[in-house]
């Protein structure tokens, strides 16, 4: 695909209200009115340009939804206090009692919490498909479903979602397809795809340095300002507004997010490349033993890359905390949930941000508690790196095929 996302982004220019080449923080979260008739007209959403109360909208938080459109290529962006903040938002708006959604199997745990927990309490419905098989998403969808959901790269399995294939099922059905893209920012463009709502966790890649918890949902003028109704806005009456300190943050992160993004993955790909060699059981989307690698090469945005999240199934949770903790105290990563840091994070998702999934759901969809999930760092020699990493497992017997040599 070519799409000039990171030029969008570059050509963005805000100045501050005093020619600062950065905007000024909106450190308010009120703001005062000349008349009381300008109060009355923007607060029923008839003003352009006045901002009332900072859980409507604040620039702070609108420079950064701007930037956020750029990025994905929509119309505008709400940005949120958490990713789950945006997914809840979304679906709220979207779904009432007794609707139904088709939802991919193996998504974020806290997503997967919400839909198959929470959503009881409404009456809403949940089908969990593999959106890798088209047969079992069209079966799937019944005369109450309300939206098709899933995550362009699955967390933690890393299954790669076919959007636009997932787009025109949706579409014959005049469904709106909501993508989850977190983990492959500026790789995948869900809506040059033709997702219609396109989502992001941006503590993780887009931030980019693990200080800091938000979300944003990405889409349509019409929908991004249904969210922030004040009478029935699922975004405005859940009230997951992001603080204007942490959105002049990340917006200043995002100038560099395609030079990060671009060495995540080349570090990424490398590591995958020399372990799979090594007869290790990797799974990453660049490898052509992937599933999806057919997929990922017909979608993703080549410049850059297949992303920086990786896996390696060492068999078991013992042999994978064990391995965890000795990368630590070799100065290879941190022992921690989360990806997009400059350093390299891992985790057994069985154990952690999937945890919420039942075991034998775990087990259906393949998740072994032997799994480790790697988020690839901004490691300068990555050859370095994937010699310590190899020691370590040499250290403690962990090998790959009889015949392969670790």
């Amino acid at each position: 695909m070519d799409f000039k996302a990171a030029d969008d982004l570059q050509d963005l220019q805000y100045f501050g209200e005093y020619g600062g080449v950065n905007p000024s923080i909106s450190d308010s979260s009120t703001y005062t009115f000349l008349s009381a008739k300008t109060m009355f007209d923007t607060f029923e959403g008839n003003t352009e340009g006045c901002y009332l109360y900072s859980r409507h909208s604040s620039p702070s938080n609108l420079y950064l939804g701007e930037a956020l459109a750029a990025l994905e290529g929509t119309e505008t962006a709400n940005v949120t206090a958490s990713g789950m903040g945006a997914i809840s938002a979304v679906i709220m708006e979207l779904c009432q009692a007794g609707d139904h959604i088709v939802c991919s199997r193996t998504i974020y745990g806290g997503t997967y919490a919400f839909m198959k927990n929470f959503l009881k309490k409404f009456n809403i419905s949940i089908s969990f498909v593999d959106t890798t098989n088209l047969h079992e998403v069209k079966d799937a969808i019944d005369p109450h479903t309300k939206m098709i959901y899933c995550e362009s790269v699955s967390n933690p399995l890393l299954e790669v979602a076919d959007i636009e294939a997932l787009a025109k099922i949706a579409k014959k059905h005049r469904l709106p397809l909501v993508v989850d893209n977190t983990f492959s920012p500026l790789s995948i463009s869900p809506s040059k795809l033709g997702a219609d709502i396109v989502v992001h966790s941006l503590t993780k890649f887009i931030n980019g340095t693990s200080d800091c918890v938000a979300g944003v949902v990405c889409g349509t003028k019409e929908f991004c300002l249904s969210l922030k109704d004040v009478n029935q806005g699922a975004g405005m009456l859940l009230g997951s507004t992001l603080d204007s300190l942490r959105a002049s943050s990340i917006l200043k992160n995002m100038r560099t997010l395609h030079i990060r993004i671009k060495k995540h993955s080349e570090n990424a790909l490398y590591l995958a490349q020399n372990f799979e060699k090594n007869g290790f059981r990797v799974v990453y989307p660049g490898l052509k033993s992937h599933p999806g690698h057919g997929t990922m090469k017909k979608q993703y945005n080549q410049e850059y890359g297949y992303g920086g999240l990786m896996t390696l199934d060492v068999g078991t949770v013992e042999k994978a905390n064990a391995l965890m903790e000795l990368m630590q105290t070799k100065g290879l990563g941190y022992l921690a949930v989360s990806l997009g840091f400059y350093k390299t994070l891992f985790s057994a998702p069985g154990s952690s941000t999937s945890s919420e999934i039942p075991m034998e759901e775990q087990i259906k969809m393949g998740l072994s508690n032997g799994l480790i999930r790697f988020s690839i760092g901004l490691d300068n020699d990555i050859h370095r790196t994937y010699l310590a990493m190899k020691d370590c497992l040499k250290q403690l017997n962990i090998s790959g095929h009889r015949e392969a040599k670790v």
